[in-house]
């Protein structure tokens, strides 16, 4: 097959993002480890600011717009122009690491600012491509589009962290512009991303197509709308409010979490187990966790104003850590594995988007001891996750290192797993077993 002339070059690419990405959230992961034995304050600071910087851009910058493009062509792909990103990113890492290192809060600030210009460069390309009809046409779409917008709002959010830590006594800005603030916005972007991928590689071939496309809708303003309400209720202390839509988005994700079980037990008995489809479904048990815990912070945190440090009373910290690491390491890295593995298969089979615009994404593009060994890495990450969050409840440092640890491993495993079928000169050798 010729593959469509945006898409030229876009093996290289991809292949540089997959080995940059899943590096970084290694990086991220063993850097947390590190700083679990040692109990060096540098590493635990930033650790998390590597994921956000680092896999939080790349995500959408690259992952996100092969998401949007198969959906709409005329949002061509760039390769050179995608290569340049993954080189700002990495550019925008190095500052990150020597701004916490020096405390050089200014630089943390230039950091935030070189992103948001990198990504109003997407911006302007969806806004000037697509009109508002046609984005809000398409409901996976709109997931999509938003997850750039709250892209630029979170680098924003780094920006004016850093201004507020070099000028601390400033007015000019608001007191919500925490280090807490700007991770809780940025997996905003990627949460997102997952909703808008789980409609269009699962629920959207259902055979109750429009009844998914009407309830998919609905959780897009519930899920994007509660967020958004439920920063203001933070801020302004409403604890009723608080309490009111963490439940409801708790209820949300409950019936998405029984949806998809039901969704799975369909798939795996009409065609086969796709390794992919199950690191989703952890990824959404363990966003149920996230919601639990996170009801369990807002009832530890009456009476402590938004931006206290610490965010809750001190012998409950272990809740607002299992909370955010449910989050990142479980509801986030999870959910990204198994879309890695349907989407670099799917563009490397052909050299463009095309499987990705058609059925076969989810076909056994994988060899089958590579989907085998899928399953143990999941095996591997899920009982390293629950270590983790164990570790937090126990206090346990040792255990929280090496479980930290174990997890980088098993996620860098992504690489050794896929580079076989990414970098094989005889691709198409494996068509035989799609279905």
């Amino acid at each position: 097959m010729i593959p469509h002339h945006s898409d030229t070059g876009l093996q290289a690419v991809v292949k540089r993002f997959f080995t940059v990405s899943v590096t970084v959230i290694a990086a991220a992961v063993f850097l947390g480890a590190a700083g679990a034995f040692t109990g060096n304050h540098f590493l635990h600071r930033l650790h998390p600011y590597i994921f956000f910087v680092g896999f939080g851009n790349l995500a959408i910058l690259l992952l996100n717009r092969y998401l949007t493009s198969a959906i709409y062509p005329e949002l061509a792909i760039d390769p050179a122009k995608q290569m340049r990103y993954i080189s700002s990113v990495l550019l925008a890492l190095a500052a990150i690491t020597v701004a916490v290192f020096m405390e050089w809060p200014l630089l943390k600030a230039a950091t935030g600012l070189f992103l948001m210009i990198l990504v109003t460069g997407p911006l302007r390309e969806i806004f000037t491509t697509l009109s508002v009809g046609k984005i809000w046409k398409e409901v996976s779409v709109r997931y999509y589009i938003f997850d750039v917008l709250f892209l630029l709002n979170a680098n924003l959010g780094l920006f004016t962290l850093g201004l507020k830590e070099a000028f601390p006594d400033t007015v000019l800005i608001p007191f919500f512009v925490t280090q807490s603030s700007y991770f809780l916005g940025s997996s905003f972007p990627l949460s997102i991303s997952v909703m808008g991928f789980l409609y269009t590689y699962a629920w959207r071939g259902s055979s109750r197509r429009e009844l998914m496309k009407t309830l998919f809708s609905l959780w897009f303003y519930i899920f994007v709308g509660g967020v958004l309400i439920f920063l203001i209720v933070i801020l302004i202390g409403h604890y009723f409010g608080m309490m009111l839509i963490s439940h409801i988005l708790l209820l949300g994700v409950m019936v998405m979490l029984g949806g998809f079980s039901l969704y799975l037990y369909n798939f795996f008995k009409k065609n086969f187990h796709h390794p992919a489809l199950a690191f989703l479904l952890t990824g959404l048990a363990l966003l149920f966790a996230t919601s639990a815990f996170g009801i369990l912070n807002i009832y530890y945190i009456k009476g402590i104003p938004f931006g206290h440090h610490p965010p809750i009373r001190i012998d409950k910290m272990w809740i607002y850590h299992a909370h955010t690491h449910a989050a990142l390491l479980g509801w986030i890295t999870f959910s990204f594995i198994g879309i890695i593995y349907i989407v670099m298969p799917s563009i490397m089979r052909t050299e463009s988007l095309e499987n990705l615009r058609s059925a076969r994404a989810l076909s056994a593009l994988l060899d089958n001891t590579t989907m085998k060994k899928a399953f143990r890495q999941l095996t591997v990450l899920l009982f390293s996750a629950t270590a983790v969050l164990l570790a937090f409840f126990l206090d346990n440092d040792i255990l929280l290192g090496s479980a930290g640890m174990l997890f980088g491993f098993a996620v860098i495993y992504l690489i050794k797993n896929l580079n076989p079928e990414l970098y094989s000169e005889t691709l198409t050798t494996l068509e035989t077993h799609a279905k």
